[in-house]
């Protein structure tokens, strides 16, 4: 098969790396990918959000399966564009845009879940008309308050503070001074779930499903989960705390629900559907929906995955997703997000990477984010610039992997957090 994967981040190296083992890849092409994606295929200078490029990148290239990394597209519509396109003949690994709404809305995802009686945090949605009621609705929750635009905000759009007077000029700058490019012109107030964070993750076609392994994600860019979110700064898999009893619950009581809820509401739904969720005492409650795989989840999950990764896409687009049999490894991954100075605020980029020679001796693998390439010379071009994920036959082997691949990487002002997997060790 001629595959097109479109996104440039940790990712879709990470989604590269493992479609580039199949047996059934003819030829993989990557848009516009990255430093580490150059080796696996051929890099397409194409703008993932530019639909009628992508389409005639198709037809040129006789590609016959798209997937899509990134969420802004799948938002967007592109699922919709190229299989209702008369010009070419594509699968499409990722929903429509009426079921990456479950991610491109707050609010549609808190409506939806209302309706099918899915555990989540009591909440109101509030417009930019709306502030005097949305600073209105804050007593009517305790501190601390969860704050969270309604649109894509590039995993930065959720603020919790513990001070009222924080909260209220949040607001406004939500509402009304158009924070996170316009994503918090509307925004949904939550009641705080206090508890531990489980990231679910299953591949469905709107009817069957299989469940991926499981993930934490480390959002907080500082050590002890402190400073502001980030696109994450770290992940594991296996979770510790996701026990049996959990698992099966999330199960029955959202996994299912929601596929269900789909299918009612005849909401198409061919792709990845991930379940960011709280452990509340015993139960689970859902935190968010995404529409595509986490990054830097993505990272930790599918070196577990044994099977073929582009088998499972074909079975998935053809109908035969209940046939695909998913092996998962038992063995544990941790990976470590290494960011430029500044982020995630403002941040230079072009500063060259250096990698030691004996790096290769260390159990793991190493996923560029924003990296370039450039005479033979890696370089930075973006906030979080590797993943640096270590394999172990254990979560703590793992971790000490990571960060022995860590003290083997350096740039100009780069940092990373140095507790990831910690929490869950002490566990």
């Amino acid at each position: 098969m001629n595959v097109l994967l479109l996104g440039n981040g940790g990712r879709e190296h990470a989604i590269a790396w493992k479609l580039s083992q199949s047996s059934l890849l003819r030829t993989l092409h990557v848009a516009p990918g990255n430093g580490g994606t150059r080796s696996l295929g051929t890099s397409a200078d194409l703008d993932p959000m530019d639909f009628q490029s992508v389409e005639r990148y198709i037809r040129k290239n006789q590609i016959d399966l798209v997937v899509v990394g990134p969420e802004a597209p799948l938002v967007n519509g592109i699922a919709d564009y190229l299989e209702d396109s008369k010009k070419v003949n594509v699968k499409v690994v990722g929903p429509r845009k009426a079921g990456a709404l479950l991610e491109g809305s707050k609010r549609f995802a808190k409506e939806f879940m209302h309706r099918h009686s899915i555990p989540t945090a009591r909440y109101g949605s509030f417009n930019n008309t709306q502030l005097e009621k949305a600073v209105s609705f804050l007593d009517t929750v305790s501190p601390p308050y969860v704050l969270k635009a309604d649109g894509l905000a590039a995993g930065k759009g959720v603020v919790i503070t513990s001070s009222k007077q924080e909260a209220k000029d949040t607001l406004k700058s939500m509402l009304l001074d158009g924070a996170f490019d316009g994503a918090g012109s509307e925004v949904v107030i939550e009641e705080y779930l206090d508890g531990k964070e489980v990231s679910m993750f299953a591949i469905t076609d709107g009817r069957r499903f299989h469940l991926l392994p499981s993930a934490k994600d480390y959002k907080r860019l500082g050590d002890g989960d402190t400073g502001p979110n980030t696109g994450g700064m770290g992940a594991i898999s296996p979770v510790p705390f996701l026990t049996e009893e959990f698992q099966e619950k999330a199960l029955n009581q959202i996994i299912i629900p929601t596929i269900k809820g789909l299918e009612k509401e005849g909401i198409p739904y061919v792709g990845f559907l991930f379940f960011g969720l709280m452990k509340v005492g015993s139960d689970p409650f859902v935190v968010e929906y995404n529409c595509r795989l986490g990054d830097p989840e993505t990272e930790v999950i599918l070196p577990r995955i044994k099977s073929d990764l582009l088998h499972l896409f074909d079975s998935l687009c053809s109908g035969l997703l209940s046939e695909y049999d998913l092996v998962v490894d038992d063995r544990a991954a941790s990976t470590v997000v290494l960011a430029s100075e500044g982020y995630p605020g403002p941040y230079e980029k072009g500063k060259e990477i250096k990698f030691s020679d004996d790096i290769d001796t260390i159990d793991g693998h190493i996923f560029h984010a924003g990296t370039r390439e450039n005479r033979k010379k890696t370089l930075t071009n973006g906030g979080r610039i590797l993943a640096l994920t270590g394999r172990g036959n254990d979560l703590k082997e793992a971790v000490k992997n990571s960060y022995a691949l860590r003290e083997r990487v350096n740039f100009e002002g780069c940092f990373s957090r140095t507790d990831i997997g910690r929490d869950a060790l002490v566990d």
